[in-house]
């Protein structure tokens, strides 16, 4: 099976390590990953803040660059949901309405990937931690991924998994979000700490990788001794400790 990598933004410049883990992890499942070299940025910051028509360059070159693709995979909820989003934004496009609809057909959020297409629940990944898991807002109500990441998560050896708090409570990131409205981010993202306090956990796991900066972000500036991963990262361990 070929997989074509979306890497994101977020992975490129500040967690290499999850995109890294998650190709590491589509082979060992079987699969033959490349990474079309002319993806660029989704165009999401930008759409989500109103710049529809400055957008659309941006999503053409990606509808081009994975135009040949067998299977779109990202690590990122997100940004998979963004080329689902392609769909509507050129509906009314006789050249580009097509091509949009082909490409969101064949993207998947990793997690999604490994449980719906490949039919694997046990990746054979172990990681001794008491761990909780937040669940991000576009991942769980746009794209619909609920119980992908769960099902791969009960069963990575030695990981104690305690559900979050409030866990569909947004962690304030939302992109631009956390720049325009600093104050209330930071309200939502303490809040969102709180909950993992509440927890006990040593191991926060997220699935993108924006809510993960965020959260990890505020949690070194407050002190808190909570390791944040990427469910890719988690799921591609094999080391226990």
């Amino acid at each position: 099976m070929k997989v074509s990598l979306f890497a994101t933004c977020l992975v490129d410049m500040f967690n290499s390590k999850a995109g890294v883990a998650t190709v590491e992890l589509l082979e060992r499942l079987g699969c033959e990953v490349d990474f079309p070299e002319n993806q660029v940025c989704c165009g999401q910051p930008s759409y989500n803040s109103g710049y529809v028509k400055e957008s659309r360059d941006a999503m053409k070159r990606m509808i081009e660059t994975f135009s040949h693709s067998e299977y779109v995979v990202c690590p990122s909820g997100s940004c998979a949901y963004m080329f689902h989003e392609y769909e509507h934004i050129f509906k009314d496009d006789p050249h580009w309405g097509p091509q949009a609809k082909k490409l969101a057909k064949k993207t998947y959020e990793l997690t999604e990937f490994i449980v719906d297409v490949l039919k694997v629940e046990d990746v054979g990944a172990s990681y001794q931690a008491k761990a909780t898991y937040h669940t991000s807002c576009h991942m769980t109500r746009l794209l619909g991924v609920k119980e992908a990441p769960m099902k791969l998560l009960s069963h990575v050896k030695g990981l104690e998994f305690t559900e979050l708090p409030n866990k569909s409570q947004c962690c304030g990131f939302g992109g631009t979000f956390s720049v325009k409205m600093g104050a209330i981010s930071e309200q939502m993202v303490d809040e969102k700490v709180a909950h993992i306090n509440e927890t006990g956990a040593e191991l926060l796991i997220g699935a993108d990788g924006g809510c993960l900066m965020n959260i990890g972000g505020r949690i070194d500036r407050v002190g808190e001794p909570v390791k944040v991963m990427h469910i890719a990262e988690v799921l591609n361990s094999r080391t226990e400790r």
